[in-house]
C-alpha cells in the first residue's frame, strides 16, 4: 500500500522513515545524537532528510494541523443526507461547528449526539428520512 504521497506529476513516491540512526556529522556543536530519517523516493531521485526527535515532532505537528485545515476546508458545496446516514465525523452545515459523535437508529427514529466545537455534547431526535445538511463528509474509512 503506498503513502499516499505524490511529486509535482502525481507520481506515486515510495516514503521510507528510520529512528534512531546516528547522524553522519554533528550538524551543530553537540548534537551528534539519535537522529530520525526520512527517505523519499521519487521518479527523479531519491531526497534523505534527517532531524533530531524533537523537529520530527515538530513536523508531524505541523502536518497533523495541515490535514485538519485541509478535511476542515468548505467544499465545493454541502451535501445533504437523510438523518439515517449519519455517521461519525460528519460536520453540519452552519455558523457554529457540529459534528456527529454517534447516530442511533430505534424504529423510524435516529438519535444523533452532535459535539460542538467548544466540546459540548447533546443528543437530538430525528426521523430517520429528515434531510441534515452537511458542510463536511468523512469517507468511509473504518
Amino acid at each position: 500500500m503506498g503513502s499516499g504521497i505524490t511529486d509535482a506529476d502525481g507520481h506515486p513516491v515510495p516514503v521510507n522513515v528510520t529512528a534512531g540512526e546516528p547522524a553522519p556529522v554533528a550538524v551543530a556543536p553537540g548534537e551528534p545524537g539519535p537522529r530520525v530519517r526520512l527517505r523519499l523516493s521519487p521518479p527523479a531521485g531519491e531526497l534523505v532528510w534527517s532531524c533530531a526527535p524533537g523537529a520530527a515532532r515538530e513536523l508531524a505537528a505541523v502536518l497533523l494541523r495541515a490535514a485538519e485545515e485541509a478535511e476542515n476546508a468548505p467544499g465545493e458545496r454541502p451535501v445533504t443526507v437523510e438523518a439515517g446516514e449519519l455517521r461519525r465525523g460528519d460536520v453540519r452545515d452552519g455558523d457554529g461547528s457540529m459534528t456527529v459523535e454517534s447516530a442511533r437508529t430505534d424504529g423510524s427514529t435516529v438519535h444523533v449526539t452532535w459535539k460542538s466545537g467548544a466540546g459540548r455534547s447533546w443528543t437530538q431526535a430525528y426521523a430517520a428520512d429528515t434531510a441534515i445538511t452537511l458542510k463536511r463528509r468523512l469517507s468511509q474509512r473504518r
